[in-house]
């Protein structure tokens, strides 16, 4: 079993017809832990160590934010800048999360065309966010596609549950064994992947 880290940021949480869906379809499992930054740290102080034990503790970070102006909510930035140290997440001596995998999971206002080269907001969503990317490349982490719920403000109430069907199956997958990333980096998205197995015949 593989435990996977829930790393929510939503300041708004409860006007979020989505997230809401998405949370709700939690599989319940030992081995999937949600923590809640907002709820957690209402002033932002953030306790470093207990956030380090938490990543410890875990194989598996996932990063799950709304898309605000084309970045995450501001105290997951903050998490990121206090909790993972030079000379214990990266740097000399810094291997503390070597070889445990990360990814993001958002919800986008914008629809998938939207996004990219010809489109509205002239980038693709796996550019905006390189900076994620990155960061999980300097700490040693295996970095996966996004899992994105896209188009939000005109999804319907069918389209929203098959969206929290997927993401709960991809946490069972998840926690019962590691992707192979080379397998599932050949997708933009963690969503075209599913849908692959399902066309497969492998879910």
């Amino acid at each position: 079993m593989r435990r996977v880290l829930i790393l929510f940021a939503h300041p708004r949480f409860e006007k979020s017809r989505v997230n809401r869906s998405l949370l709700s379809a939690l599989p319940l499992s030992e081995a999937i832990t949600l923590h809640d930054l907002y709820e957690r740290y209402p002033d932002q102080n953030i306790d470093v160590e207990a956030e380090k034990q938490l990543l410890a503790a875990h194989d598996v970070l996932i990063w799950h934010h709304p898309f605000y102006t084309f970045s995450a909510p501001a105290i997951l930035k903050q998490w990121m800048d206090l909790v993972l140290e030079y000379g214990w997440a990266h740097g000399e001596g810094g291997n503390a999360l070597k070889d445990k995998t990360a990814f993001n999971v958002v919800t986008t206002g914008g629809s998938r065309e939207s996004y990219g080269p010809d489109g509205f907001n002239r980038f693709t969503l796996h550019e905006f966010l390189r900076p994620f990317e990155q960061t999980a490349c300097l700490c040693k982490m295996i970095y996966l596609p996004p899992f994105a719920v896209q188009g939000t403000y005109r999804l319907s109430d069918g389209e929203m549950m098959r969206h929290a069907g997927d993401y709960a199956f991809l946490l069972q997958l998840l926690s019962d064994s590691p992707l192979r990333k080379e397998e599932v980096t050949q997708f933009d998205l963690l969503n075209d992947w599913l849908a692959d197995l399902q066309r497969k015949g492998e879910t």
